[in-house]
């Protein structure tokens, strides 16, 4: 999901955790299992397993409205709009190493150039640490 004109907000930090809050409050509702993500300074990558009745637009519509609205309500905001329309997504086949796709979406911070170890990015997380 990318923010609207590719602004980048989550260069914030703050910004950026009001968004993982909203991805783990998905988890904690039984929705999704979350298998890892990064949260860039304009967009973010999350892999997710389905988990409850919801789907995946449901799921993600869910994240980018509640944290827009909390975003917009510490920005000092009313209506801006935080999220470009829609997603892109990207079902795993059978054959395809959920652990390769997963370090390739956490290593986007160090291809990005913004850390020289992902352990020094703030904005991602994986179920295997």
């Amino acid at each position: 999901a990318v923010t609207c004109q590719r602004r980048p907000l989550f260069q914030d930090v703050e910004t950026g955790r009001i968004v993982v809050r909203e991805m783990m409050l998905s988890e904690f509702a039984g929705d999704v299992e979350s298998i890892c993500f990064v949260v860039m300074p304009d967009h973010f990558h999350w892999l997710v397993i389905l988990t409850g009745s919801k789907s995946l637009s449901s799921v993600t519509g869910r994240v980018k409205r509640h944290s827009a609205r909390k975003i917009n309500l510490r920005n000092g905001h009313n209506g801006r709009q935080i999220w470009q329309r829609g997603f892109h997504d990207h079902a795993l086949r059978r054959d395809e190493d959920v652990r390769r796709v997963a370090r390739y979406i956490v290593a986007n911070p160090l291809r990005a150039g913004l850390v020289k170890r992902i352990g020094d990015y703030p904005l991602w997380d994986a179920v295997w640490l």
